[in-house]
Order: C-alpha cells, then structure tokens, then sequence
C-alpha cells in the first residue's frame, strides 16, 4: 500500500492538532504511506459571532468537509464527532473511530470556583443548549451568556473577565495540552455529555483507502458511540436539542447514560439501560424511546418552541 492519504480538517488550533494526531498514527501503522493535512475553513468558522442554532446548527463544522470529501479533494475528513449530526451524507461512511479522550465538561473559573460556590448571578458563558439547560437545572440563579469561539478564544474572554466561568470539553484542552488543574470537572453523571463527546470520526468514502483507516478503530470507543448516536438519531436531535448520552462498555456490558433537558433547565428526564455491546443501536434507540415516552418529547417541543 502505497501513496498519500490527504486529510481534510478544520483549520482551528484543536482540529489541526487532531488532524496531525491522526496522520502520525497512520504513518506509523503503514510507513509506506505519506499524509497531508488540507485545511478548510467551515460555515461554522465563519459564523462565529451568532449561535449555532441561528445559522443551521453542528452540521456547518462538517458540511464543506463532506463537500471536499465527495468531490475527491481529500481521502478522508478527521472531525469531532459530537459535530456529526445523526445521518452522514449519502455516500460517505465512519471508517473509524480512535479511542476516547474523556467526554466530561468541565467548568473554568480565574480563581478555581466550582460550579456549586459560584455567588449568585454569575455569569457563565456557552453557546452549547446542552449545557446551558444543565447549569440552570443545577444553578437556576445562574446568569448564562452565549459563548462561541474556538477554545484560546474562550479563555481569553475568561481572563478579561468578560465572562465569570466557561464550560468547555475536557478532551479539547487535553488535546490542547491546556492544564485544567484548577478547573473543577463536572459530575458526568448529572452533567451528561455531548453525543461522541471526546471522540474523533474519521470520515470516508468507501473506497480504497476505507481498509486502510480501519487501523484507527478502537473498538470500545466505537461501540459506545453507536450507541449515542443511535440514542441521537431516534430522537431526530439537533444543535436546537438540550440532550446528552454516554455510553460506557465494562466486561462486555455496555451502559448508556441518556437525558434530555427543558431549554431553562425546568425539567431534566434521564435513564439507563444496559446491553451486550453487540446490541449498542438497539440499546441507543430504546433508551430514546424510553425518554420520550416519559415527557421528553414534551421537552423537545418546548425547545422547538423557544427557537421559533
């Protein structure tokens, strides 16, 4: 197997990071094969001075991606995968999915306050509907301001004090190598993160170079995510959508954590169900229906309703 892979990303400091992470495992498993990074600039980077949810949602960090990927200007695209929405363009596929960093938000102040000694009426910024119908859920005194940007962004608005805390992924600023010491990292299990939260996907089309992405594939990781993405897509979520899932595989069992939040954190509805890891789409998808049934989908029409 010889010749270049040319991978498509994003050109924020993360996605690069991302990127050249994942050529050097490629070149590492296959020295025969060279890779070049080919930034492209997404709808999402540009549009960064409105919320994602007012200019088409997650999709437009991928969609010129796709578009690259489908006219054959790169062999494959490296993307977080919380930024995937639920169904892939037609003709491109997952070819893999690289073990997890760890999927936890986490909540950075200047001076290390937790979440829970915040004084009353602090500001804290995210643009994310997840996280803010979880801090109002947790804190309903809570003043929450949108916050977009990627993450050197962010913490410079944190520093000049525009902003009381953030809420940023765990896995970007270990990505970053940004320390989070002080930072406190939020209960993962009432704070529910992202769908894919902390995982990379490796886009594709079928074709030659499929088998050879395949070496990135890390299969507990992989697994779980199918069932987040399942749980995702049954609830036909959006950027719009206050929802997590977290999906964790143990012996052999894997255990999906699912919620969905009213947009000002009135009412959180949130389960469990456990599986065989072979049956991760199944587990996602009745795990969605459970929390439908059980006033979710009353939740995601009150959401549908505050975006209009």
């Amino acid at each position: 197997m010889r010749g270049t892979i040319r991978i498509g990303t994003r050109g924020s400091a993360l996605a690069i990071t991302q990127a050249r992470w994942v050529a050097a495992r490629i070149e590492a498993t296959y020295p025969e094969l060279t890779t070049e990074l080919v930034p492209i600039r997404t709808s999402g980077d540009r549009f960064t001075d409105r919320p994602l949810a007012s200019v088409g949602g997650k999709g437009l960090f991928v969609k010129e991606l796709e578009e690259a990927l489908a006219r054959g200007k790169v062999d494959c695209a490296v993307h977080s995968l919380k930024d995937l929405p639920a169904q892939l363009t037609p003709g491109l596929v997952l070819a893999a999915v690289p073990e997890r960093e760890e999927p936890a938000d986490v909540l950075l102040t200047r001076d290390g306050v937790t979440l829970a000694d915040l004084p009353r009426g602090a500001s804290v910024g995210t643009s994310s509907p997840r996280r803010r119908a979880l801090l109002k859920w947790l804190r309903p005194d809570l003043k929450v301001v949108p916050l977009r940007g990627n993450v050197d962004t962010r913490l410079r608005r944190l520093a000049a004090g525009g902003v009381d805390a953030i809420v940023l992924a765990a896995a970007g600023l270990t990505r970053l190598r940004q320390s989070f010491s002080k930072a406190e990292v939020l209960d993962s299990r009432l704070f529910l993160s992202a769908v894919g939260q902390g995982a990379l996907a490796i886009e594709t089309r079928r074709d030659h170079w499929f088998d050879a992405l395949r070496c990135l594939e890390h299969r507990d990781s992989a697994d779980a995510v199918r069932a987040e993405r399942a749980f995702l897509e049954t609830i036909s979520g959006s950027c719009h959508t206050p929802l997590g899932a977290r999906g964790e595989i143990t012996g052999g069992i894997l255990a999906l954590h699912g919620l969905i939040a009213h947009p000002n954190g009135k009412q959180v509805v949130r389960g469990l169900r456990r599986g065989p890891r072979d049956q991760a789409e199944r587990l996602g998808k009745e795990l969605a229906e459970e929390l439908l049934a059980n006033g979710g989908q009353e939740l995601l029409e009150a959401a549908a309703l505050e975006q209009d």
